[in-house]
């Protein structure tokens, strides 16, 4: 009788971890972060298809995602503990580089990106 206790016992500390180890893995994945925007010529009118880049400072890795046909972009699962640098490209034309940085504690984060598109 006393071993089925303990067997018990040690079966409900063991749960315990488990379900507190899940707990915190759900934590850590609700504090990732997201950067969208749209990216736009001077003028306000959409780019679909413009490239734009992400890159993490703190590891140099670079990530790319296209627009969609209203210019959107997204990019989400950032490290929160990480500073980045976005710009987008079009017809080889650049947006300025914008920074977001680690200091910020905005879970979703919104940067619009112009283009200045040159007349040919």
């Amino acid at each position: 009788m006393k071993y089925a206790r303990w067997k018990a016992a040690i079966f409900s500390v063991l749960f315990l971890f488990v379900i507190s180890g899940a707990a915190q893995d759900s934590k850590k994945e609700t504090q990732l972060r997201t950067v969208r925007g749209v990216v736009s010529d001077k003028s306000e009118n959409p780019l679909p298809n413009s490239v734009v880049f992400l890159k993490n400072l703190r590891t140099n890795a670079v990530r790319s995602n296209f627009t969609d046909s209203e210019g959107d972009y997204r990019f989400s699962g950032l490290d929160p503990n990480a500073d980045y640098e976005v710009h987008a490209e079009f017809e080889g034309a650049k947006s300025p580089v914008r920074n977001v940085s680690s200091l910020d504690n905005r879970k979703e984060m919104v940067i619009n990106l112009k283009i200045d598109r040159k007349k040919s």
